[in-house]
């Protein structure tokens, strides 16, 4: 029988032939993998999990020019020296002095003051726009951490969350405090004093009168504030007499989203002039406040 004489290309080809099928099955399976996951998954393509949420951006972008934020009606209540001043001083104080800031889209601010026969007004602006910096971390979240160091650095303490208190009955939780077990009551009879045994049983310790924690409210302490902003605060500080005079400063702080405003009113008397009506101070501070609150929301 006569053999088939060997063809030097006839081995190389074969191998080539598998190789095209093998790359073809070999882009089948790449093109199953790459496909999109189900649900819209976004999976990570050095761990292969799927990547953590990203936080919200803040509301607010940019900040208002601070300078131009206040009318000057407003300027001239909060100012009444400026009544006195000759129409280009008036003009002057009423522009105010810009603070000088590095980003004037992450913070601003500006100030005014004026004099009056018996001592001074000034009124100080502060804008901080909070940016996060962490992707987990909303730009609001931030702000809010901002914000009460703020509240706490004026003394107001934070609201702590309530724990849920379980259901009467619940197995595994003890009978609220000062309440008597349903197998250990007892019923004194009619007539009996307070405290006194009943049937034989021991005498009741007597009851330690409550002492207060804080002294009665005013209603012009540093306290929370509400319809302004997200959150807000007001704080009163009234200086120690000196022989210039007394000195009031008066603070509002609110947070709206990623935005914080500080609103700070000061007013100083000389000699033996009454100190700051707080209560004055306080309301035209709030004011203001709101009506910056309003602007933001423009």
């Amino acid at each position: 029988m006569q053999r088939k004489r060997y063809s030097p290309g006839r081995a190389p080809g074969t191998l080539l032939g598998l190789g095209a099928g093998l790359a073809v099955a070999l882009g089948a399976l790449t093109g199953c993998s790459a496909a999109e996951p189900p649900g819209g998954v976004t999976i990570d393509a050095k761990a292969g999990a799927a990547a953590a949420p990203v936080a919200a951006p803040g509301r607010y972008r940019t900040l208002f020019e601070p300078c131009g934020a206040v009318p000057q009606g407003t300027l001239r209540e909060l100012l009444p020296g400026t009544a006195a001043l000759a129409d280009a001083d008036r003009a002057k104080a009423f522009r105010g002095t810009a603070a000088v800031t590095y980003d004037t889209d992450r913070r601003v601010g500006c100030a005014w003051s004026a004099d009056t026969d018996d001592g001074s007004h000034r009124l100080v602006l502060d804008v901080e726009r909070v940016v996060s910096y962490d992707p987990t971390v909303s730009d609001a979240a931030r702000a809010q951490e901002v914000y009460v160091r703020k509240q706490l650095a004026a003394k107001i303490p934070v609201p702590a969350t309530p724990t849920p208190t379980p259901p009467a009955g619940t197995p595994g939780t003890a009978a609220p405090t000062g309440t008597a077990s349903p197998a250990s009551a007892t019923t004194a009879p009619a007539g009996t004093p307070s405290g006194s045994p009943a049937g034989g049983g021991t005498t009741a310790p007597p009851t330690t009168p409550a002492t207060p924690s804080a002294p009665a409210t005013t209603g012009l302490e540093p306290r929370l504030l509400s319809g302004l902003g997200d959150i807000a605060f007001v704080d009163d500080a009234l200086g120690p007499a000196s022989a210039n005079g007394h000195q009031r400063v008066v603070s509002v702080v609110f947070r709206t989203s990623n935005v914080i405003v500080t609103v700070e009113y000061q007013q100083r008397t000389t000699g033996s002039v009454a100190a700051p009506d707080s209560k004055e101070l306080q309301d035209r501070a709030q004011n203001l406040a709101r009506l910056l609150a309003d602007r933001l929301e423009e």
